[in-house]
């Protein structure tokens, strides 16, 4: 695919005039020129809508977010192998900003990572022009935006968790090891970036995961984290650096380009208490 520079749209006039807040001000990132177009055409009939930006790439997202002054960025999933990693790093480059992922279709494991890492909405692909508009707006108020079914999925997750008899989570004491291990799976870290955090295996993280399942009485590294966080287990809890040796920085280096964070609950947490869940109605295509 070739590349277009990242772009600023002409004649915004009141988006640089000082009247902070009048303006929704949106980056459009994503790989398709044909849906830009159309995103640009849809928010162009809108008087409280922007587009300051645009890019096709991630590196291009990245480089308009620290650009470009926006509320909100619209940022397809296709644009990165790791969307949920890419959403968590630009989201740490702009503490400010907020991001609506558009996904390829509905997914469960996409929805509740990208939530947890941040992700302020999350719509299709095929959402309804009028229904991404209210999404934006509803996102610059302070709000969070998920579909019927992405709520559905987020409120089972937390039921898994909350509904769960008193006695089959005991209170116990975790080792520190285990409390280590725990506090990078809220983080959302793989179990291959925690065993070279930590200077173990794989399989040694793997062990000792399962006995942190049977003594929290949890099934997977959802509910772990989710308890973890709520009942406060690993609070102040300090994670190692991935290690930078001569022998261990090929390793390390890998694993922090590569290493997925579909374990944390960040999101969930701020997400749930900051702000009400607006949920989306049908959909049909936008283009």
């Amino acid at each position: 695919m070739a590349t277009i520079p990242v772009s600023v749209e002409q004649n915004l006039g009141a988006v640089v005039d000082g009247s902070k807040g009048q303006f929704v001000r949106v980056i459009v990132a994503d790989t398709q020129a044909i849906f830009r177009a159309g995103l640009r055409k849809v928010f162009a009939l809108e008087d409280d809508i922007r587009v300051v930006g645009q890019a096709e790439t991630m590196a291009q997202a990245q480089s308009a977010a620290a650009k470009f002054t926006a509320d909100v960025l619209i940022f397809e999933a296709a644009l990165t192998p790791n969307p949920v990693e890419g959403v968590a790093e630009l989201l740490r480059q702009n503490p400010k900003l907020r991001i609506v992922v558009v996904t390829p279709g509905a997914d469960e494991e996409l929805t509740l990572d990208l939530f947890r890492r941040g992700a302020h909405g999350i719509v299709s692909r095929e959402v309804e022009p009028e229904l991404l508009v209210e999404c934006l707006r509803k996102v610059f108020a302070g709000e969070t935006w998920l579909d019927p079914q992405g709520v559905n999925w987020v409120m089972q997750a937390f039921r898994n968790q909350t509904n769960r008899p008193a006695g089959s989570r005991p209170k116990v004491q975790l080792t520190p090891k285990e409390t280590l291990i725990v506090s990078c799976v809220t983080q959302g870290m793989k179990n291959k970036e925690i065993a070279l955090r930590v200077g173990t295996t794989e399989q040694v993280v793997k062990n000792y995961l399962r006995k942190v399942y049977d003594k929290l009485g949890v099934a997977d590294r959802l509910e772990l984290a989710l308890y973890c966080l709520n009942h406060h287990v690993v609070d102040n809890t300090k994670v190692p650096p991935l290690p930078t040796s001569p022998v261990n920085g090929q390793a390390a280096n890998a694993a922090a380009a590569g290493v997925s964070a579909s374990g944390s609950t960040a999101g969930i947490v701020s997400g749930s208490g900051s702000a009400p869940v607006t949920t989306a109605g049908s959909s049909e295509k936008l283009s």
